[in-house]
């Protein structure tokens, strides 16, 4: 990125350095530079790589002076725009390194980079109620259920309802912002509906609409929810539709 910067900063030097002297029967010379002295104009001309001199009643200066401005209004304004752009670049650079590339979700607090524990989930039958393995088999006998985790409330409480997460992904699989249901002293992550026969789970999650930046090609990305979330109980998953393959990292957002 920055070698690119760099050539269109050079581009951009050479394209401005240039300037067209315009004449006043319409045409003009493209030179390098120019000085207006006493009765004439002496300018390098680019076509021909010399000095040369002309009338000053000949030159259109209004339109020279005033194209020269513009160009040079135009030019600062493309310099900002590289300058914010490399800005930028290096700024995403510093919040990559702040982030391990062990799999897993991070936030950042500050000067310091903390981790959110994989909470163990469970899913729950009719029947019975057991703790979802990853890549768990689907069970043979169609049924509803739900993936649920232990407790009221999670003990990662965030007052920020735009906070921003980071994910490292191990394989390229889904994710997000999972809003949770409380019931009784458990948080429901997703309903559950089994087709043995397809061998597939239909999963239902009442899932936040969230923006997602990848920040390098290894499978890092930060993602935070397009509107401030309202106090509650939220995850965020990783999943596989349709495989009951879903990792969750719970929190709360308490403002």
């Amino acid at each position: 990125m920055r070698g690119i910067l760099l050539v269109l900063a050079l581009a951009l030097a050479a394209w401005a350095a240039n300037v067209k002297l315009y004449l006043k029967d319409g045409g003009y010379h493209v030179v390098r530079e120019y000085k207006v002295l006493a009765d004439r104009v002496r300018f390098y001309s680019v076509e021909r790589s010399d000095w040369e001199e002309i009338p000053l009643a000949m030159v259109d200066l209004k339109r020279t002076q005033a194209e020269a401005e513009e160009r040079q209004a135009e030019l600062a304004n493309d310099a900002k725009m590289l300058s914010d752009e490399d800005a930028e670049q290096r700024a995403i650079r510093k919040e990559i390194s702040r982030i391990p590339q062990d799999p897993g979700v991070y936030w950042l607090d500050g000067n310091q980079t903390k981790s959110l524990k994989v909470a163990e989930s469970s899913v729950h039958t009719n029947k019975r109620r057991e703790v979802l393995k990853r890549l768990s088999p689907i069970p043979t006998v169609s049924g509803k259920a739900t993936l649920e985790i232990d407790g009221m409330h999670s003990q990662n409480v965030f007052t920020n309802p735009e906070q921003e997460f980071y994910i490292q992904l191990s394989e390229m699989e889904r994710f997000g912002i999972a809003r949770l249901t409380v019931k009784g002293n458990v948080r429901i992550v997703e309903k559950l509906t089994y087709t043995p026969i397809i061998k597939e789970v239909e999963e239902e999650a009442d899932m936040v609409d969230t923006f997602q930046q990848q920040l390098d090609s290894s499978g890092l990305y930060k993602v935070w929810p397009k509107q401030p979330l309202p106090d509650g109980e939220y995850a965020l998953v990783e999943y596989t539709m349709g495989k009951l393959n879903i990792q969750v990292w719970d929190f709360a957002v308490k403002k």
